[in-house]
């Protein structure tokens, strides 16, 4: 056998494949793109008046961890803070720690809705492995037409009079100064 030595450009492709890979398909990478996320979420905007739709139906059915059910029917006139997110979505994860801060402060003002399609096993795992004391839920029935999107981390904001006034995908910065005076002021409308 006559064994050559690899060339410098082949050692450094084989190494740039292998960390990507790690990028991609392990822990590491995971981390990686929580941290990166975290790095660009900022404060979400509400949307103008003009542009603002209202909820078309309050019909739309959840369900708890204890296995209560719950219809949006049930919160109307209050203000709904709604996260649709999963225990494998790095951008969810990223946001998580700044929506606790909000929902340890504004619980008992708004009403806080996290919606995730993973078990309920599995999210509570997440939630004590994470810290967190967020309420979630699963959903029953399809939400309202203004809140479907195929794309999470989904949050939405429907005003007392069921306005959606802020619709954001992707990760925010949902404990920033500029959201709380934002929250504060729908509070008190």
């Amino acid at each position: 056998m006559n064994w050559k030595t690899p060339k410098k450009s082949t050692i450094q492709n084989i190494a740039f494949i292998i960390f990507i890979a790690l990028l991609l398909f392990s822990p590491l990478g995971t981390f990686v793109k929580i941290q990166l996320n975290r790095l660009i979420a900022f404060s979400p905007k509400t949307i103008a008046v003009t542009d603002q739709k209202m909820l078309s139906s309050y019909q739309w059915q959840l369900v708890d961890a204890t296995g209560k059910s719950v219809t949006l029917e049930e919160y109307k006139g209050k203000i709904i803070f709604i996260n649709f997110w999963a225990t494998w979505c790095p951008p969810c994860i990223a946001e998580m720690p700044s929506m606790q801060k909000l929902y340890a402060d504004y619980q008992d003002k708004i009403v806080f809705l996290f919606v995730t399609t993973d078990s309920f096993e599995r999210a509570n795992a997440f939630l004590v492995k994470e810290n967190l004391t967020l309420p979630i839920y699963q959903s029953v029935t399809n939400p309202p037409l203004e809140m479907e999107s195929s794309t999470i981390p989904a949050t939405y904001l429907i005003d007392k009079q069921g306005n959606v006034i802020l619709a954001k995908i992707g990760t925010a910065n949902w404990n920033s100064d500029s959201f709380r005076e934002k929250l504060d002021h729908y509070i008190r409308k």
